[in-house]
């Protein structure tokens, strides 16, 4: 575990030492607050797409299942009669030339794991950018009349009608305080003006009120050699199991496994780890199971029995009749003006 694990463990187990860094916490919110005011009141340009925004993002830091969230209301919007497309910051990429289309095909190093992972899975416009309202604009021009912001609580350039928050139900908010104190990139105070919480899992804490869950729930196993999906049970492998985890919080994913009755021998990286053919040689042969968004860096350095397990987001029903709400009130309002 690195210096930044270690941290991020501290954080959310509350750790003592940690109070020592309430000052600069207290420097960090005043920056915060001050560049949410510029936005405010106009000294920051905000721009604001002729079509409706949401955003889907994090208070905190580290995983929190948003990714799987996102890919579940592109393909929601998609079947209510919606042209979604999603616009992505694309941590951990580095491409030459942007706004970027994401395709299948397109290397991992240019727009980071979850474009392509959502790309592949939801078959829809993606588009990379660090600049989000220049990669929205890239998305009107394919088509595109409603737009996901993905990880975009933070990117206040870029206008939304709906913010959704996600977090880990087993972790919360950690010790409640803004960085480097915590994990919070915000202050909890921002959650009074965000339109949705979304609880990943049953919560360790106090849920507020109005708060919506939603669970992971596996669908298949996918070989990494062909590309082929199995049935989760009986699994398509046997025997204990390799699990391989470069997500923000692995050990969801590995009681996940668990649950599914796999003994688990757990490999824990760090969040978009660059994984290299070694990182994946543990000297048997024995299965490597990892999740889809590690797969994406995996591909061509994976062993031959290498296995994708394939999740969904599955919201809690009234969720969904909220949304569409939501969403119908926002054509109707474009469609008068």
């Amino acid at each position: 575990m690195g210096l930044g694990e270690r941290w991020l463990d501290a954080a959310y187990r509350g750790a003592p030492w940690l109070v020592a860094l309430r000052p600069l916490a207290a420097l960090y919110r005043l920056a915060v607050a001050r560049r949410a005011a510029a936005y405010r009141d106009g000294r920051r340009e905000v721009w604001r797409a002729e079509v409706p925004v949401i955003v889907v993002g994090n208070l905190t830091l580290g995983g929190t299942g948003k990714s799987p969230l996102v890919a579940w209301l592109a393909r929601w919007l998609s079947e209510h009669g919606w042209r979604p497309g999603i616009v992505s910051r694309g941590y951990g990429g580095k491409g030459a030339d942007y706004p970027l289309r994401v395709a299948e095909d397109t290397p991992v190093v240019q727009c980071g794991d979850e474009p392509r992972m959502l790309a592949r899975q939801t078959g829809l416009p993606v588009v990379v950018d660090p600049d989000r309202p220049r990669g929205a604009r890239m998305l009107r021009e394919l088509g595109c009349d409603i737009l996901i912001s993905d990880d975009g609580l933070q990117h206040l350039a870029l206008g939304r009608d709906i913010e959704l928050v996600v977090v880990d139900g087993a972790r919360g908010f950690g010790n409640g305080h803004c960085l480097p104190a915590g994990p919070l990139r915000e202050p909890l105070t921002r959650l009074a003006r965000v339109d949705a919480l979304l609880i990943n899992g049953e919560p360790a804490f106090p849920p507020p009120e109005g708060a919506w869950g939603f669970r992971l729930a596996p669908r298949c196993w996918r070989s990494l050699a062909d590309g082929s999906a199995h049935g989760l049970s009986p699994p398509p492998f046997a025997g204990s199991v390799h699990a391989v985890a470069g997500i923000g919080n692995p050990r969801r994913f590995f009681a996940t496994l668990e649950g599914l009755g796999l003994e688990v021998i757990e490999h824990p990286f760090a969040d978009h780890h660059p994984f290299s053919g070694g990182d994946l040689d543990f000297g048997d042969q024995r299965p490597v199971v990892m999740t889809a968004k590690d797969a994406e860096k995996c591909r061509d350095v994976a062993p031959a029995n290498g296995w994708v397990l394939e999740v969904e987001a599955e919201p809690a029903p009234g969720f969904a009749a909220w949304l569409s709400g939501r969403v119908e009130a926002l054509r109707r309002a474009e469609m008068i003006s």
